[in-house]
C-alpha cells in the first residue's frame, strides 16, 4: 500500500510544481477554459496542489477562484503564491456543495489515488455541482488499472484509473457532454518522474 495523497504531497510541496510547470497541454487547456467563461465566473479547483498554473491563470483573468486540496502544505503554498483566490484544506471524497454551485470544477490530477468507486463517485459529484452550461476540466493518466501500486516521483502510491472511453462513458452517464478529449506525453521535470500519458477531458452541463 502507497503513501497517502496528503503525505506525498506534503512531502513534493514545490518539487511537484516544478515538474509539471513545463506542461504545455495543461496550459493550454486554461486557455481554452477561459474562452468558455462568462465574466466573474465562479471555479473550483478541485486538486489545487499549489495554486500554479490553474488558480493562477484563473484569477489573473478576473475569476472567483476556490481551491481545494488534500495536502495542508500544498495549500500553505498556494496562499502565499496565488492570494487572490481562497484555498481549502479538503478531501474530495467527502467534499460536497449545494447543486450548481460552480460555472466551472477543474480537476488536474486529483483522481489517481482514488479507488475506480471514489472516481465514480466524484465525477457525479462533479457535475451536480455545476451551474447549467457550466464545464468540467480535468486530467488524469488513463489506463485500465486498479489498486495498483506504483512509484511516483520517488514516493510508493496506490493507483487507479480508466482508459479515455471509460472516462467518456462516465461523463456521459454523469449528464454531461463531451466537448474535447486529448492524450499527450508528457516528462515530467524530476529525476525520479517517468514519461506518462496524460488525458485531458472537458465535457459541458447541458444548459
Amino acid at each position: 500500500m502507497g503513501l497517502s495523497a496528503a503525505e506525498v504531497f506534503d512531502s513534493l510541496g514545490r518539487d511537484y510544481e516544478k515538474a509539471f510547470a513545463g506542461h504545455p497541454a495543461h496550459r493550454e487547456e486554461l486557455e481554452w477554459l477561459l474562452t468558455q467563461l462568462s465574466d466573474g465566473a465562479k471555479v473550483l479547483d478541485v486538486g489545487c496542489g499549489t495554486g500554479r498554473p490553474t488558480a493562477e491563470v484563473l484569477v489573473a483573468a478576473g475569476y472567483d477562484v476556490t481551491g481545494c486540496d488534500i495536502s495542508p502544505g500544498m495549500i500553505e503554498i498556494a496562499r502565499a503564491q496565488v492570494p487572490s483566490a481562497r484555498f481549502e484544506v479538503a478531501d474530495l471524497r467527502t467534499l460536497s456543495y449545494p447543486d450548481g454551485t460552480w460555472d466551472a470544477v477543474t480537476a488536474f490530477f486529483p483522481l489517481l489515488q482514488l479507488t475506480r468507486a471514489e472516481i465514480d463517485s466524484a465525477l457525479v459529484e462533479f457535475a451536480r455541482w455545476l451551474t447549467p452550461g457550466g464545464i468540467f476540466l480535468f486530467a488524469t493518466v488513463p489506463a485500465d488499472i486498479e489498486g495498483i501500486d506504483i512509484e511516483f516521483m520517488g514516493k510508493p502510491v496506490t493507483v487507479s484509473s480508466y482508459p479515455p472511453e471509460e472516462f467518456r462513458r462516465r461523463l456521459t452517464d454523469a449528464g454531461l457532454e463531451v466537448l474535447r478529449e486529448r492524450v499527450v506525453e508528457f516528462q515530467p521535470d524530476h529525476p525520479d518522474a517517468a514519461p506518462e500519458p496524460d488525458l485531458f477531458i472537458a465535457a459541458r452541463k447541458p444548459a
